[in-house]
């Protein structure tokens, strides 16, 4: 097959971007490269010959896959190719997929599968709005009917001035770090981290990242113009408008009038006898039409929850819209952790714990970019039960992944530096119940379990979502909301925060969009229930606990002069494996250029004894020092004494007694201990010692 390659190329936030098309991947739908610097994307596009039968969801996927070579690396294990994606590409999986979702025709059940692959890495910028990008040109000059093109961009917060897809070393200091995926019209993705920033500048970070996202999107509809191809037609089921008279009369206002009850196990069982009486009414003995109606159901029932919740302002459970549900928080729930929350808003409720390590429990973070090292880590389990569900266990998903990630962001702002606090620190989320937003119950619950474990964060951290219902004439934004909301709403907005501003935040849209007045108010919303939900907990426990907890392992940082490391290690690491053995401690040497050494043990006296050890180890031997020391060798000279682990020095014979000695054996033997004193260091640095106390025949 012939080269035919087109391409787009422009300036995007000062970076040259060029995408291209008809060179690689012919054979997808739609396939496109991407380069900006030394990165190189592949993307590709490709759709099914016909729907999925028997489905009432869109079935697209969505991969980003890391070539190992694209930075000059060899896969680790025994069969030296990619295996598993790593969590960071499953994250930026998910970053792709929650823009493009949004943009396919409703009723449109071809399998959709989207990958994009890293074959060359830049090591100097971040690769996920380029991501997106790739991922949405493909899908754009294929024939799939993808209504987009999307455009993405990253922004930073720092020294008062904005940053837009800025370098990692520019981004070091960033105080916000906000990826922001929309159409030329509208916002439809925000995923942000930041150290407690106020509202304002989110929008104004948003609002930058819109005008850069439209570049963008100009950039991909410049590639469609000359190479993108027709796209196929939807067939749309034409619904049996005999049958959706039936059953809209049958259901008539009754999930209306249901929902004033005020009471969400009640507007439940109502529906599901409704359904029920439907399907028994309407699906004909041979199930022909069961599909359709299940369809045509699903759809009015819909539009009567979003009609009683948009236009009499009603919510399944008679809350108002701004109203938080009920809160109860308990901690030091579980006796041998060092520390656990349990924490309920609703029927929400996250049981998490903390447990404090040392450097030996950090994470190694390999991928594309250097390995890096990790003390801090939140993980997030959804167990079926949590939904009265039978299901799988032990695997993570992705849904577990991308909860976890956003809750461990939440709180990463006000955890201690790690010179302060040097311990690793895993918590983990057990949802025990679940009916909307638990990733925000595990922000709270996580927040509290810290506490109770004595980590000294600067401040409590809560978390809320907000929902949004929407028609053409009229929007409502819901606080707290619960999990029919979340199903039949337009919007999934998590907020998670102090006092003093946003930590972390998360945005999702269902429609094809969202005005800046409805996330200004959304946030507003946001604001005034996060500080609730704190108010909430800080009854419960408002300030980390004095000490760290008592069954947590004793840790100490201490730093020695880097020509020394060598010393403390000893030969083949001789040395430290016994000051390991001696004191039960574990000796970890962080940093041998600049001597950083962390001791860790299960009881405060193990660790002193260790520090001890190693201090006089890197102390200098002086004549007259006195140490009890142990015999390693026996000559017929003397005997080669240890005063501390890899130190020897050797008290002669003639030094033992006051009497003549014909055999060294007849005092001493390998393994006795006795007090000796430092007589002299030679010129050629060995150490002579002698008895404290004469032996005596």
């Amino acid at each position: 097959m012939l080269n035919n390659k087109v391409a787009s190329l422009a300036t995007l936030a000062g970076r040259e971007v060029e995408i291209s098309t008809g060179v690689m991947a012919k054979q997808a739908n739609g396939s496109v490269v991407l380069t900006c610097g030394n990165m190189v994307l592949l993307a590709t596009a490709v759709m099914s010959k016909a729907p999925r039968e028997g489905i009432d969801f869109f079935p697209l996927m969505v991969e980003y896959q890391e070539k190992m070579y694209a930075s000059g690396k060899i896969p680790g294990g025994f069969f030296k190719r990619e295996n598993r994606p790593s969590v960071g590409a499953t994250l930026i999986s998910r970053l792709i997929d929650r823009p493009i979702r949004p943009l396919f025709p409703e009723s449109f059940f071809h399998e959709i599968q989207v990958a994009v692959a890293v074959l060359s890495y830049d090591e100097t910028f971040s690769p996920e709005p380029f991501a997106i990008i790739a991922a949405s040109v493909a899908l754009s000059v294929s024939d799939i009917p993808f209504q987009g093109p999307v455009g993405a961009a990253v922004v930073g917060w720092k020294d008062g001035q904005y940053l837009v897809n800025a370098g990692y070393e520019e981004m070091r200091d960033s105080t916000l770090n906000i990826i922001v995926a929309g159409t030329a019209d509208a916002i439809l993705m925000v995923e942000a981290g930041a150290l407690e920033v106020s509202e304002d500048v989110i929008i104004g970070a948003i609002e930058l990242a819109h005008a850069h996202i439209k570049s963008s999107v100009s950039l991909q509809e410049s590639l469609v113009s000359k190479a993108g191809k027709p796209k196929v037609e939807v067939n749309i089921p034409v619904r049996d408008a005999e049958l959706v008279q039936v059953i809209e009369k049958l259901v008539g206002d009754s999930i209306d009038q249901a929902m004033a009850f005020g009471d969400k196990e009640k507007v439940d069982a109502f529906l599901a006898d409704l359904e029920k009486t439907v399907f028994q009414t309407c699906v004909d003995e041979n199930e022909t039409n069961k599909q359709a109606v299940k369809a045509i159901y699903a759809n009015y029932k819909k539009k009567k929850i979003r009609e009683t919740i948009i236009l009499k302002k009603r919510r399944p459970d008679g809350r108002c819209l701004d109203e938080i549900r009920p809160i109860e928080s308990e901690v030091g729930v579980l006796p041998s952790v060092h520390g656990s929350a349990l924490f309920t808003r609703g029927e929400t409720q996250s049981l998490t714990s903390v447990t404090l390590g040392t450097a030996d429990d950090e994470q190694i973070e390999d991928g594309l970019a250097e390995s890096s090292r990790k003390s801090y880590y939140f993980h997030y389990n959804f167990p079926p039960y949590s939904v009265g569900e039978i299901g799988f266990y032990g695997r993570t998903g992705r849904r577990e992944l991308g909860h976890g990630a956003l809750a461990e962001r939440a709180l990463v702002a006000v955890l201690p530096d790690k010179d302060a606090f040097p311990y690793t620190v895993r918590l983990v989320s057990e949802i025990l119940e679940s009916n909307g937003s638990s990733s925000m119950a595990s922000v709270c619950a996580g927040s509290l379990a810290l506490m109770d474990c004595g980590v000294p964060i600067t401040s409590s951290v809560s978390g809320i979502a907000m929902g949004l219902l929407l028609d053409e004439n009229e929007y409502v934004v819901l606080s707290d909301i619960q999990g029919l909301e979340d199903h039949y709403g337009d919007m999934d907005f998590k907020v998670a925060g102090t006092i003093s501003g946003i930590t972390a935040l998360q945005l999702d849209i269902k429609v094809k969009g969202l005005s800046q007045d409805i996330l200004i108010k959304a946030l507003s919303q946001a604001k005034t229930g996060r500080l609730h939900i704190l108010c909430e907990m800080n009854k419960q426990l408002a300030h980390p606990r004095h000490i760290v907890s008592p069954n947590a392992p004793k840790i100490e940082m201490i730093h020695i002069p880097p020509d020394k490391v060598g010393m403390v290690i000893g030969s083949g690491g001789k040395t430290i494996r016994k000051i390991e053995e001696d004191t039960k401690a574990s000796v970890i040497i962080l940093d041998g250029t600049s001597g950083q050494v962390c001791l860790s043990a299960r009881n405060q006296q193990d660790l002193d004894a260790a520090k001890a050890i190693i201090l006089s180890l890197i102390k200098e031997v002086e004549a007259g020092d006195v140490y009890h020391g142990k015999v390693t060798k026996i000559m017929n000279f003397g005997a080669f004494v240890e005063i501390l682990p890899g130190k020897e020095g050797l008290v002669h014979i003639s030094t033992l007694s006051k009497k003549r000695i014909e055999r060294i054996e007849d005092y001493l033997s390998v393994g006795q201990a006795f007090s000796v004193k430092v007589k002299e260091i030679d010129s050629q640095h060995r150490i002579n010692l002698v008895p404290l106390e004469p032996f005596e025949s």
